[in-house]
């Protein structure tokens, strides 16, 4: 089925909604994944919006069916790509059953394609509400040597790559990184990495794809340890990601780079401003990102501070189309906007209905994007 949209909406994907993955029962004792989290939030202070309620219910995600659903509601209102964070830790995939058992065995996954962000960032003890105060403490290190990063990228080749839904620009298929620090550390450096990454472009050949393309998650500018040692020399993200080769940059949050504890029009002024000093810096496509909002509390005994505010459906429609502009603007690169999310409820960014607007945000996206 050809979807007819004129712009690739691509939103994000947190799979931890299921308990079919055995080791969220460290994080989530319940066996429903975070939905626990969600469903056991509470307000922390008098206008508080939260507890939200989602208006699917608590829905196992891993399960095809469910996915049926949502792939349809996504895609009816302008939703045709989902960006799946994709985790490895300990030598082995984690939470790939929303993907693997949930989209990939849906019968209409022809309707939403699908590409993959390597979240390889560490795990500590933020998933946990019993122990989210002790956010110092490493689980779980993402770094990866080279030969466990060749283990990876055969998998991601094999296992998804190859796809009929998977994404592509200029038929090569897209691979968001997260954390590029972290993956310079585990690979010795900037040059090992520059290395690894041409290894991974001409193994995708090898398996008769047309390439690849790698795409950077921003952050706020920073500099970084370009030896892999301690003390050694520094380079800045605009120098790193032209030693490195990415094809392509987008955002993951607005918190990552914003100041987020004030009202959503104010932010989206600064958001603005970014995205045009990014076209003015970089010479590689920055494809425009637009988060629905940021309030982590649901993940927190305590109240912890920074909350998007008046981030109402209409407000985020306004921000949509401003991505949208920017999209028209670089008519040489392709019209991708990336959501922050689908279903990121305990970060509070999320497109899927609740019970404080219903479907205003996904209705905010079809009057954006729809003809």
């Amino acid at each position: 089925m050809k979807n007819s949209n004129r712009y690739d909406v691509a939103a994000y994907v947190w799979p931890a909604y299921t308990g079919d993955e055995p080791r969220t029962r460290m994080f989530w004792p319940e066996g429903i994944g975070e939905w626990q989290s969600v469903k056991n939030a509470v307000k922390k202070f008098p206008e508080h919006d939260w507890p939200r309620k989602p208006l699917w219910g608590y829905v196992n995600e891993a399960d095809p069916y469910v996915m049926e659903m949502q792939i349809d509601a996504a895609a009816d209102h302008g939703v045709n790509v989902f960006i799946y964070d994709w985790y490895w830790y300990d030598r082995r995939p984690f939470l790939e059953q929303c993907l693997n058992d949930g989209y990939l065995k849906a019968r209409n996954n022809d309707r939403v394609k699908f590409y993959l962000m390597w979240a390889n960032h560490d795990v500590n003890h933020t998933w946990d509400i019993r122990l989210s105060h002790m956010q110092d403490t490493v689980i779980w290190d993402a770094s990866v040597d080279r030969p466990e990063f060749e283990r990876i990228a055969n998998r991601l080749i094999t296992e998804y790559f190859k796809h009929p839904s998977y994404y592509t620009i200029d038929d090569k298929p897209v691979f968001m990184i997260y954390d590029l620090a972290n993956l310079m550390k585990g690979l010795g450096g900037a040059a090992a990495t520059r290395e690894a990454l041409d290894w991974f472009r001409s193994r995708a050949v090898e398996e008769g794809l047309p390439g690849l393309h790698l795409q950077l998650t921003m952050w706020s500018e920073m500099n970084f340890n370009l030896s892999g040692v301690d003390g050694g020399k520094e380079a800045t993200t605009g120098e790193v990601v032209s030693l490195l080769g990415f094809d392509s940059m987008s955002h993951y949050q607005f918190v990552h780079f914003a100041d987020i504890d004030r009202d959503y029009e104010e932010i989206m002024k600064d958001v603005v401003q970014e995205w045009e000093r990014i076209d003015q810096t970089y010479d590689i496509p920055y494809y425009p990102h637009i988060s629905i909002g940021w309030d982590n509390n649901p993940r927190f005994q305590q109240f912890r501070p920074g909350i998007v505010k008046q981030n109402t459906p209409e407000k985020v429609r306004k921000a949509l189309q401003l991505a949208k502009e920017y999209a028209d603007k670089h008519p040489e690169q392709r019209p991708l906007i990336t959501i922050n999310s689908w279903n990121e409820w305990t970060e509070t960014s999320y497109l899927q209905p609740d019970d404080l607007y219903g479907y205003g945000y996904l209705e905010a996206v079809k009057q954006t994007f729809k003809d």
